[in-house]
């Protein structure tokens, strides 16, 4: 294939002196690795250690009284974390909230938005889903005394097809007009890549009167989000992939402020949902305030919170639309070297599974392979230095992320994989 040209780095190096890129221990003569797995976990910011030790040795220093006292009492940490992640994902203030983990913030939401009454109690979500999904689907049905079977419309793409078609959603949501109660999809799906057309479906499943939730795991961080304007109900995400934050990082969600506002809305409680000036008065009796932060159960990790921070922070300073900007042209860049590697292998050893328009996908690009992806996958890491995300059966993740995956990571993935295939 074609030689690398550095000036394509040299002239859009995006942001990767702000990241630790772990080191190369294959037999490639390469420093660093070409990193590809951000649609798992994320590269640490060269930032977070300090700021992590910065509250270690709060604790060590103050105890308990850090709570209340110092510079920054940890009983309001979580009140900093709520414009940049709204920000992020297009959201007000009062809509954002960060907190727990993905699939607690997608049952605490459920416990609201999902209640069946009579024919309205069927929720419509995609069938290649992240399974956790499908479990916390499936158990909220079953809390409400329903069988998933009956009740759980799971949409497959058409025959011969990878990704859904947004019309096909759009029939289905009007076939079930009068019976649907949820509309829950993932913004963009984690094995394929495919962006949803959130606005439209949104839109469509309001008109029949059902509620409208996503799952923003592999959309924040990664495209531009728009969740108030869109008027979506609710949505929740995890902070671990492209928003950078550490494994297990704290989670976030979303609820549109005609449903946060309302502080007689159905919801699971805990104490630190409470107002923040009568939390510490432990009053009998719940009083949430007109904001998402109602929706929280539990003190704020602190430790888990501050690596988001500092990730919020980047982004807060580059800018969402830079970053989309630059993980579409890594994406063109990627793809161009897939199709010249493409030529010189048997017809059919890859397959492109994520769309090819921009406005379909986010940064990645998911590939379906007619040899065995364990062996592809740990070659490309062994001998290549490439760290892809393998699928089973056949799909292997490309996640080229637009702060600190480089054109040269791109070319040696193609490099490595003509050399493996051929």
């Amino acid at each position: 294939m074609r030689a690398f040209d550095p000036a394509l780095d040299s002239n859009d190096p995006g942001w990767r002196s702000l990241f630790c890129i772990p080191a190369d221990t294959s037999t490639s003569a390469y420093a660093e690795v070409a990193y590809f797995a951000g649609n798992s976990l994320g590269l640490q910011p060269k930032a977070t250690v300090a700021a992590v030790n910065e509250e270690l040795q709060r604790w060590a220093e103050m105890g308990v009284e850090g709570q209340l006292n110092g510079p920054r009492p940890w009983k309001d940490y979580h009140e900093a974390l709520r414009d940049p992640a709204a920000r992020l994902v297009g959201g007000l203030p009062n809509e954002t909230v960060v907190m727990n983990s993905l699939t607690v913030n997608l049952h605490l939401l459920m416990a609201t938005f999902y209640r069946p009454s009579g024919r309205r109690s069927k929720i419509l979500m995609e069938d290649i889903v992240f399974p956790s999904d499908g479990y916390a689907v499936d158990s909220q049905v079953q809390w409400h005394g329903l069988v998933p079977d009956d009740e759980v419309i799971r949409l497959r793409p058409r025959p011969g097809e990878d990704t859904l078609r947004t019309d096909d959603v759009l029939a289905v949501i009007a076939e079930n007009a009068d019976e649907l109660q949820l509309v829950f999809f993932s913004a963009v799906n984690y094995l394929t890549g495919e962006l949803m057309d959130i606005s439209s479906i949104t839109t469509a499943s309001h008109h029949v009167g059902a509620v409208v939730g996503w799952d923003l795991a592999h959309a924040i961080g990664n495209v531009e989000l728009h969740l108030h304007d869109w008027d979506v109900d609710f949505a929740a995400w995890c902070s671990y992939k492209y928003v950078n934050s550490g494994p297990g990082a704290a989670a976030g969600a979303f609820i549109h402020q005609r449903h946060a506002t309302d502080t007689k809305m159905g919801r699971l409680a805990g104490w630190w949902g409470t107002r923040t000036e009568t939390r510490f008065r432990m009053e009998r009796h719940f009083d949430p305030p007109p904001t998402a932060d109602a929706w929280q159960v539990s003190n704020p990790p602190i430790l888990s919170m501050t690596p988001v921070e500092v990730s919020l922070r980047i982004f807060d300073e580059v800018g969402m639309p830079a970053i989309r900007q630059r993980s579409e042209r890594l994406n063109q860049y990627l793809r161009e070297c897939l199709a010249e590697i493409a030529t010189s292998l048997p017809a059919g050893a890859i397959h492109m599974v994520t769309p090819v328009n921009a406005t379909n996908h986010g940064c990645q690009i998911s590939l379906r392979f007619t040899s065995d992806i364990n062996v592809i996958s740990h070659r490309l890491r062994d001998d290549y230095g490439v760290i892809a995300d393998s699928r089973n059966p056949d799909i292997i993740r490309f996640a080229a992320v637009g702060l600190y995956t480089s054109y040269e990571d791109c070319w040696r993935a193609a490099a490595g994989l003509q050399d493996i295939l051929t």
